[in-house]
């Protein structure tokens, strides 16, 4: 699901400039069916592989016992399953089931039951709840969520499966897995428990069973309710420091370490570091300032369709400057109005911004409907051709991250132009998360970055220095051992992801192996992700990420394309333009 987006697309900013508030036309449902079937997508409208995912049925449960019904009447039959949500916010194709004989079973219609225990500091929620719901029930009553992500368009079944996540080294953490403390699962069973059961799984009961189940993929069941930890409601503090990246390799972990909400975004071809300084503040504190995140906001659809006409415009011509001073421009509009930051829950008028934990901890206003503008939607929605985009997501362990950085301002020196396609989105999202007990989670304290760029309408269209972003992307993974995150990422962040893991991934495939021996839950696609399957390489795979290229072919030579080492990690292969050899050609 993808969940926990973090997609920030700041853009738009300097394009619309506005004192009023908008709202959205809001996405269109993932799933659509007809007389012959079903399709599912993602709410980008294109899954990684641009082919159409099918399924034969699809079923909306409102209660647990519909929903272990849906799951009995799959296991009877034989059909394969997966889970969609009412957001389908993944890009991976972890939704997606395998075969003809296929049943959807969509939580979007499982969301009435939200119940808080005061005196356990528990919330329990029906798996289709929304992360906003839950975040406003919880705030009325007194108490606040310790973390989420930054996005709230997720449901909180979903938003756990994938390990989506916030920012925090300090108490359960930034994994808003980390925080849960029961789930009940839905799994298949024989004919004579009914062909499925309801599985309760408590913290500090069933802990093996909880460590693979808080973050599942979607493939060990149909997760039902979610108990997380909550405590005493609290604000926040937040400030933003724009400032020089000199010494952020040496800054970033205390950095982590002072601000119990702090991030760091990177701005690269600008040398600009953006110091989040983002902290808890007692709840009787005046202020009651909104975090509305910029690049979450309702944006006027001629707008989106023109940046994205502009930015293809860029493409084609090859303009680096021109990005660049779009880059320039985008980060001066987030300077001057706090990214989105509201003092008073209307504009922006000064640091720092002090709100409540729930007003502060996630956004995503685009996500509203409204009766009176029609004009307005989410800037990625498919149905306007607006931004179009990858996104690469990379978790390392803290040890590791020092020389990344170093290596990445390597890349960066040699050209700085060409790094300014990631900053006209937003930067790179320097993130901390505490380590994990869950199974596909971090086994140590870690760093996540977070980066957006260009995606072509066609498969076979190579990107404006694609190779600078390449070699960013097998520098993480192959280089420093980072971790994909489970939501995100093109089909090359997985290869070799089991390895990584170690133990506990086959602690995970015992417990799936137990929960769903016939691979009810599986599919190609989220065993291709789970085993990180490399498959075949083909004529231009390489440009979406599906391949790392060892032949010109695997790039787009007639194009200019061709297969080359990476500048500074001589180990990557990239596909790099070259003028000369066009000409040679």
């Amino acid at each position: 699901m993808r969940y926990s987006h973090t997609l920030n697309f700041s853009i738009l900013c300097f394009f619309f400039v506005t004192i009023w508030t908008v709202q959205s036309v809001p996405p269109q449902p993932p799933v659509r069916c007809d007389q012959t079937g079903c399709t599912v997508s993602n709410a980008y409208g294109t899954w990684p592989d641009r082919k159409t995912c099918h399924a034969a049925n699809i079923t909306y449960p409102t209660t647990e016992e519909e929903l272990r019904k849906a799951v009995a009447y799959a296991s009877e039959h034989n059909l394969k399953v997966k889970t969609v949500t009412k957001f389908s916010h993944t890009i991976p194709k972890l939704a997606c089931p395998s075969g003809s004989d296929t049943l959807l079973i969509s939580t979007s219609n499982y969301n009435s039951v939200i119940e808080i225990e005061p005196d356990r500091l528990t919330v329990t929620a029906d798996s289709g709840v929304s992360l906003r719901e839950i975040i406003d029930k919880v705030e009325k009553a007194g108490f606040s969520i310790g973390t989420s992500p930054y996005w709230e368009g997720v449901s909180i079944g979903g938003l756990i499966s994938t390990g989506s996540h916030g920012s925090s080294w300090l108490g359960r953490g930034g994994s808003v897995h980390d925080h849960v403390v029961g789930i009940s699962l839905v799994v298949p069973t024989n004919s004579s428990e009914g062909y499925a059961k309801v599985v309760r799984i408590e913290e500090g009961k069933d802990d093996k069973l909880l460590n693979a189940v808080k973050v599942s993929l979607g493939v060990l069941g149909v997760i039902s309710k979610v108990k997380l930890s909550i405590e005493k409601a609290f604000k926040r503090s937040m400030t933003y420091n724009f400032t020089s990246d000199v010494a952020l390799e040496d800054i970033f972990m205390e950095h982590g370490k002072k601000y119990e909400f702090g991030d760091i975004t990177w701005y690269p071809s600008r040398k600009t570091a953006v110091y989040r300084y983002d902290s808890r503040l007692p709840v009787n504190v005046s202020g009651n300032g909104v975090n509305d995140f910029i690049g979450f906001q309702s944006n006027p659809i001629l707008i989106s369709k023109g940046i994205r006409a502009l930015e293809k415009t860029l493409e084609s011509s090859k303009n680096e400057k021109a990005k660049c001073t779009t880059a320039d421009t985008t980060l001066a509009y987030k300077k001057l109005t706090g990214n989105g930051l509201k003092n008073n829950g209307v504009i922006f008028t000064g640091y720092p911004v002090i709100g409540s934990q729930g007003k502060i901890q996630a956004s995503g206003s685009c996500l509203y409907s409204s009766s009176v503008r029609i004009d307005v939607s989410c800037a990625w929605d498919p149905r306007y051709n607006g931004l179009f985009f990858y996104e690469t997501t990379a978790i390392f362990p803290v040890s590791r991250f020092r020389d990344f950085l170093l290596d990445v301002k390597k890349i960066r020196d040699l050209n700085p132009d060409r790094l300014c396609g990631i900053d006209i989105y937003n930067g790179i999202l320097i993130r901390f998360i505490k380590g994990s007990k869950a199974y596909l989670g971090q086994t140590e304290d870690s760093v996540v970055i977070d980066f957006n760029y260009y995606r072509a309408d066609d498969a076979l269209t190579p990107r404006l220095n694609q190779d600078a972003m390449e070699e960013m992307e097998q520098m993480a993974f192959f280089k420093h051992g980072a971790k994909p995150h489970w939501g995100k990422n093109r089909k090359v962040g997985f290869f070799g992801v089991k390895q990584k893991y170690g133990p506990n991934f086959d602690k995970f495939l015992e417990v799936k192996n137990k929960l769903d021996p016939k691979k009810m839950f599986s599919s190609e696609w989220s065993d291709e992700i789970l085993f990180g399957q490399e498959g075949s390489k083909y004529d231009g795979c390489a440009l979406e990420g599906n391949c790392v290229c060892s032949e010109n072919r695997h790039c787009s030579p007639s194009k200019g394309y061709f297969c080359r080492q990476g500048l500074v990690y001589t180990q990557a292969r990239v596909c790099r333009f070259s003028s000369a050899q066009v000409l040679m050609a």
